[in-house]
């Protein structure tokens, strides 16, 4: 009697935990596109060492549909940096999103049909063992699913989105969103609804004198050993300096939350920045119209920095190819405005 009572109420949970599964519309869509997290440790990491990613611009209020939008597109190109050393295998960061999910609710489907049916064989103690391990490797496969090499940032201004990868992750994010590019020219991509442009922060920095110049000088360096080898000389170059976010910094310590921070003037950031171009490149010119290599700067209103710290810019060496120059410079939209042309 004892081991049927146990039976119908194990049978019993297994509806309701089906009831429960039937998720809204909103859950459903969530479940087959993972947004990551914020990581509230950044503010704190980013004072520390430099990070990798993209910042990613959007219209206001709809960060959400953004974040979602741009996972999917860098899931097609960031997969390959998700196998973890397992050649050969198909392991749970190679599993298309889609079937991630399916794959750990089969499991513990598998897991409870499991248990009834040792439950009505009067096994109990073979119950305990099984239904354990069924637990931990189900618990173990989520761990690993949920392990995302990109995390979300959180910013004060809207419109923004920051994503860094994790420790330990170095792709080349030039050369990811250059894919992109071709591949929306190309028609082989959808074009976004609402990611406006992708912007590759190859690194990060505080935003001091020397730590700016010395991180400049090294994307230079990388810059030219690959692609400036084949470019004529004089090399022609552009600085970009933007100060999105920075409304916000200053307002922050007016209204005494933190120290006012004194933010890099533009016209410092630009001598700093081309003094560390002809420090790598001696006959460079500057040329806004048509630049072969051009160094953006891009302040990022990080929230919740720490009190009196120094502001974070993201920094990137970008070829002709990604950028534009009209109306202003900065880095190619993802989907031509046709309003502008006309």
């Amino acid at each position: 009697m004892a081991e049927l009572e146990v039976a119908e109420e194990t049978t019993n949970n297994t509806k309701i935990r089906k009831d429960e599964g039937e998720m809204k519309p909103w859950e459903q869509h969530s479940a087959v596109i993972s947004i990551p997290r914020y990581d509230y440790k950044a503010p704190t990491s980013m004072l520390n060492r430099s990070f990798s990613g993209f910042l990613v611009t959007c219209p206001i209020k709809r960060e959400k549909s953004a974040t979602k939008e741009v996972m999917s597109i860098l899931d097609k190109y960031v997969r390959s940096i998700n196998t973890c050393g397992f050649e050969g295998e198909e392991g749970p960061q190679n599993v298309d999103p889609k079937r991630r999910k399916v794959v750990v609710s089969e499991t513990k489907e598998e897991c409870t049909k499991h248990t009834e049916n040792k439950i009505l064989d009067g096994t109990t103690g073979a119950v305990e063992v099984s239904e354990g391990s069924c637990l931990s490797s189900t618990k173990s496969d989520a761990n690993i699913e949920s392990s995302d090499p990109l995390s979300l940032v959180k910013l004060t201004k809207s419109g923004l989105l920051l994503l860094t990868f994790s420790c330990g992750h170095c792709p080349d994010v030039v050369d990811i969103v250059s894919k992109i590019m071709q591949s929306l020219e190309s028609g082989s991509l959808k074009a976004p609804l609402w990611c406006h442009r992708i912007l590759p922060v190859q690194t990060t920095c505080v935003l001091h004198e020397k730590e700016l110049c010395t991180q400049v000088s090294k994307l230079v360096a990388d810059f030219m050993n690959n692609e400036g080898k084949e470019l004529a000389r004089p090399i022609k170059f552009a600085v970009g300096y933007n100060r999105r976010g920075a409304e916000e910094t200053e307002l922050k310590g007016a209204n005494g939350n933190s120290n006012p921070v004194a933010i890099l003037d533009r016209s410092k950031c630009f001598e700093v920045v081309a003094a560390a171009v002809k420090s790598i490149v001696s006959d460079s010119v500057v040329d806004l119209k048509c630049p072969e290599l051009t160094v953006l700067i891009e302040l990022l209103p990080i929230s919740q920095l720490p009190k009196g710290s120094s502001p974070i810019v993201a920094v990137s060496v970008l070829p002709q190819k990604l950028i534009m120059t009209k109306p202003r410079l900065c880095i190619k939209a993802l989907v031509p405005d046709t309003k502008s042309k006309k």
